[in-house]
């Protein structure tokens, strides 16, 4: 008789294409079978999802843990516990870290470092530094980095390689942002490990002209701050960046994309064919420059959250597919560090968290459907960073990573209960329907019902081809799949 570790049963299996009631048997951490019938066997935990979605494992592609470097704002045990709190099986650990993920000793550092923290599954994001780690880029792709973020239009610093963020000619020890020659060879070198270069999108010698304008008119406003960030300055560097991927067929992703401008460029490109993908976050679909006034400095990020027309834009390119993936850009501060003038503070918030209850609300407010969810969460991430159909999938073989989701419960969002080291978000006080009751990572329940019943249950998850994962394809809607 065939003992499982881990029976999920009566729930609503939910994939990026399909939605049917049935049952999910689990053995060695992995989806063993896929049925509408009860199959024989004890099992050492049974999940009843009566009434609730059963999803693929939730992933969070953009998240900063300040691990190591500024642990006072997070670590990597507190962002990974908030993950599994908010429904996130897989994370993906940004390199702008102390040291940052610039060469091979730091990635296997880092991957050393978080293994012992970790309560769900995560992959490491490594950086490009220009020239400073151009020769390292080859040997961090075939190390397992999850894919290669650049920092457009950010400075370093000489000595620890960490990345300032409004640089002035003025600053000491500072190398200056890379210009276009540079930027051009990262691209080329990418584009030799065929993963992923990712960037945030911002034009800094714009935003420093337009910047020191507004400021010297006296704004103090957030509308001054968006001035003197505005979408042209994401505009420019995304055309920058696409014309560089064409020339070079870097796999160019734009990260957390914030204006219509921005949107209508990466349609243009994709229309033609070339290839490029974005992410947007849930504080630019949420949330407008209206918003700021009950919100206050909470609300700060860069690129920082833009018009109405913006928010509205982001909506319909999710729902033509322009942007592919839904990600926190978890960027925790202090409260302290947060309490200031709006020039001053620095830009991020928490997120890993919250992500996952907010787009359930959007489900039920109609936004998006509930395969939409799954492609933008778990689907299209695990294809773009080739982890698919390893995870991002519910077909047999597959790491048996899940989250389950009930569409009925209302929620509200409480500084005071997030699981971060730092409590700083714009949502606080937020109320919606839609909760994330389990966080299954390989079969091992980390959530339930909101209360952490396992930690330190993660692993580290690298790219792999399809072709050495094994998995049996095709999870279409079948009366039973199964693997002794």
């Amino acid at each position: 008789m065939v003992e499982w570790d881990h029976i999920i049963k009566n729930g609503k299996i939910t994939t990026a294409d399909d939605c049917y009631d049935g049952n999910i048997y689990i053995k060695d951490g992995k989806v063993a079978a896929v049925t509408s019938e009860e199959l024989p066997g004890e099992a050492d935990e049974t999940t009843d999802a009566n009434g609730c979605y059963v999803l693929p494992g939730l992933m969070d592609t953009h998240v900063h843990s300040r691990d190591p470097g500024s642990t006072h704002k997070e670590d990597f045990y507190h962002s990974t516990l908030a993950a599994a709190a908010g429904g996130i099986t897989l994370v993906f650990e940004m390199p702008n870290t102390n040291p940052p993920i610039n060469n091979v000793e730091n990635f296997e550092n880092q991957v050393d470092n978080l293994s012992k923290k970790a309560n769900v599954d995560f992959g490491v994001w490594g950086i490009c530094l220009g020239n400073l780690n151009l020769d390292s880029i080859q040997s961090l792709d075939e190390s397992g980095v999850i894919g290669f973020k650049f920092f457009w239009g950010y400075a370093i610093k000489r000595d620890t390689y960490e990345l300032v963020y409004n640089y002035s000619s003025e600053m000491k020890d500072i190398i200056p942002p890379l210009d276009d020659g540079e930027v051009y060879k990262i691209f080329r070198e990418v584009s030799k490990t065929g993963k992923v270069l990712a960037i945030h999108a911002e034009n800094n010698e714009l935003i420093h002209q337009l910047t020191n304008e507004v400021q010297n008119e006296g704004g103090k406003d957030y509308e001054a701050l968006v001035e003197g960030r505005p979408g042209l300055a994401e505009l420019t560097t995304i055309q920058t960046g696409i014309a560089f991927s064409k020339h070079t067929g870097a796999r160019l992703h734009v990260l957390h994309i914030t204006s219509a401008a921005g949107v209508d460029a990466v349609r243009s490109a994709q229309e033609k064919g070339d290839n490029i993908t974005a992410e947007t976050c849930p504080h630019f679909l949420f949330l407008n420059t209206d918003d700021y006034k009950a919100i206050g400095p909470m609300m700060k990020v860069y690129p920082p959250v833009k018009y109405k027309k913006d928010q509205d834009k982001l909506w319909e390119s999710i729902e033509d597919g322009t942007i592919s993936i839904v990600c926190s850009d978890h960027a925790p501060h202090t409260e302290e560090e947060k309490d200031g003038d709006l020039w001053s503070i620095p830009a991020g918030m928490c997120g890993v968290e919250t992500t996952v209850p907010l787009m359930l609300n959007a489900v039920n407010e109609g936004k998006i459907t509930i395969q939409q969810l799954v492609a933008l969460l778990s689907t299209n991430p695990a294809k773009q960073f080739d982890l698919y159909p390893r995870k991002g999938s519910l077909e047999i073989g597959s790491d048996a990573d899940i989250t389950i989701v009930d569409l009925k419960q209302p929620f509200e969002i409480k500084r005071e209960q997030l699981h971060s080291k730092s409590k700083v978000t714009a949502f606080d006080g937020f109320q919606g329907k839609g909760k994330p009751l389990a966080t299954i990572v390989r079969g091992k329940t980390i959530m339930k019902e909101g209360q952490i019943v396992n930690d330190h249950q993660g692993q580290w998850t690298k790219p792999v081809s399809k072709s050495t994962t094994s998995v049996e394809p095709g999870l279409c809607h079948p009366p039973m799949y199964y693997m002794t």
